[in-house]
């Protein structure tokens, strides 16, 4: 079975959503950010704030291709994975892209509280910040096979949702 490969910002529910879609489709879950960390022995935060983002999207382009030679899993991915081509091309050979979105109000109400741990969001403006980013990164999310927004409908509507399209889609690919 072909990987489900969950894109988006951050704040949009990839984790959340992810585990809950692979209980549902009896797949195994995989986040890339959770297996950044464990590869470098350290946070997120720390990787950004003592070797710089460039060594985060290095050992970011490195999970990815990793995972991208796994089957049968729902992967949780960064916000900044789309950013790379290489690794779009890796996670479509053998995923289906699935695009999670949420407005930029929602994903600073979601993430607000680890704000702090959030190193693209420091600074005084954070809403002003996610838009940015947002619309920097929208051609980037865009190039998912489906695209769910997540800021007006709980977890499971939006598993519901990904499902039935996945499912849809895997049928046509068959």
């Amino acid at each position: 079975m072909k990987n489900i490969v969950l894109l988006g910002f951050m704040g949009t529910g990839k984790s959340i959503i992810g585990r809950r879609l692979a209980v549902e489709l009896g797949c195994r879950f995989a986040d890339t950010d959770q297996m950044i960390e464990e590869r470098a022995h350290k946070s997120i935060e720390k990787i950004f704030a003592e070797d710089g983002e460039s060594r985060f999207r290095q050992l970011e382009s490195e999970t990815v291709r990793d995972v991208s030679g796994w089957s049968g899993y729902v992967i949780s991915t960064g916000g900044g994975v789309p950013l790379h081509e290489e690794n779009i091309e890796a996670l479509s050979g053998n995923g289906i892209l699935v695009s999670l979105k949420a407005r930029p109000e929602v994903i600073l109400r979601r993430v607000r509280k680890r704000i702090g741990r959030r190193p693209l969001l420091r600074g005084p403006h954070p809403l002003s910040r996610i838009t940015h980013l947002l619309a920097e990164r929208k051609p980037f999310y865009d190039q998912a096979a489906i695209s769910i927004d997540t800021s007006d409908v709980d977890i499971q509507e939006s598993v519901r949702r990904i499902k039935v399209q996945v499912l849809e889609r895997m049928g046509k690919d068959s």
